[in-house]
């Protein structure tokens, strides 16, 4: 199956697409247009759709999906797309997600199964109890299941934020016997929880925004928020010593405050230190693996937009 990363230049496209973005104009002759932001898994181009009628404007909203027969051209040195034919997908094209947008190379299921043996093996009831609570709620598990963890910069596709949480219990479980000083539960607590308020900072896990609360509050108040919820729900005392430990971890996550990074606080246990560290491993490797990915075979140099400087391939 070939997707849009995979033509070239002169060649017709036939293919279901996902509208990432919708832009109107009008041309010199006063009739209207599209400019389109047009992605699958492979990721995006640039469409142009001449003589759009007002019902066709309507129907071609973003986030949705559509069929398109186009022609591929170079403009500005860059691939776009020029459509000859659109209309809305409908059910019966039966459509698959996986098709439109990136996705983990890891399935959901296996990815779900390690999270759920982590989740057996804590021997706080106090935290087995808030994560089972959070992952009662179907909602919250749908979402985990299916959000990033970003809208750009790591594991920002089709249930990234299960990846960047499976990655970050393995490399904990091997590092914690070099550590002595670490609370193993509360660590694992925190790679699960740490990213839960981005299920709402987040808009959705197909063409992720930032939601108006996920910028006025952002995900690690959110999840403290969540986290002092589910306490209230349970009958858990706000003053659990592993609760104000969990919620310190994941408030000072992005590290030090001074860093400007959004950390509420700094990190002042070797849970949460330790802890930070990792994500941040996880995170950059990740955003770096994508980086060499995307380069073309004979490319030796990328910038890497995580690490706002160029990398090399050449090793």
């Amino acid at each position: 199956m070939k997707y849009l990363a995979d033509y070239q230049e002169g060649e017709r496209v036939v293919a279901f697409c996902l509208v990432k973005n919708k832009e109107a104009g009008v041309a010199s002759n006063q009739s209207e247009y599209l400019n389109l932001e047009l992605g699958d898994r492979s990721g995006t181009l640039m469409a142009k759709l001449w003589d759009v009628s007002a019902e066709m404007k309507e129907a071609i909203a973003v986030k949705s999906v559509v069929k398109i027969d186009a022609a591929v051209q170079m403009y500005r040195g860059k691939k776009q797309l020029v459509i000859q034919r659109i209309r809305p997908a409908s059910a019966s094209d039966e459509v698959l997600m996986e098709s439109l947008i990136p996705v983990s190379p890891v399935p959901v299921d296996e990815l779900w199964d390690k999270l759920e043996q982590k989740i057996n093996g804590l021997q706080s009831g106090t935290l087995k109890a808030i994560i089972n609570e959070a992952l009662a709620d179907g909602e919250i598990r749908e979402r985990i299941r299916h959000y990033p963890a970003g809208v750009r910069m790591h594991h920002n596709y089709y249930h990234g934020l299960l990846e960047h949480i499976v990655s970050l219990l393995t490399a904990s479980e091997r590092l914690l016997p070099l550590y002595p000083q670490v609370d193993r539960d509360v660590l694992y607590a925190t790679c699960i929880m740490h990213d839960i308020g981005k299920l709402y900072e987040l808009s959705d896990p197909v063409a992720p925004d930032y939601t108006t609360p996920g910028q006025l509050i952002g995900h690690l108040v959110m999840g403290v928020e969540m986290v002092s919820s589910i306490c209230r729900k349970l009958d858990i005392p706000m003053g659990d010593a592993e609760v104000l430990h969990l919620k310190h971890c994941i408030l000072s996550h992005h590290g030090e405050v001074e860093n400007g990074w959004g950390s509420a606080v700094s990190g002042k246990t070797p849970t949460a230190v330790l802890f930070h560290y990792l994500d941040q491993i996880d995170s950059k490797m990740n955003a770096l693996g994508q980086t060499l990915a995307d380069m073309g075979e004979e490319d030796e140099w990328a910038y890497a937009g995580v690490l706002k400087r160029k990398v090399w391939r050449g090793y």
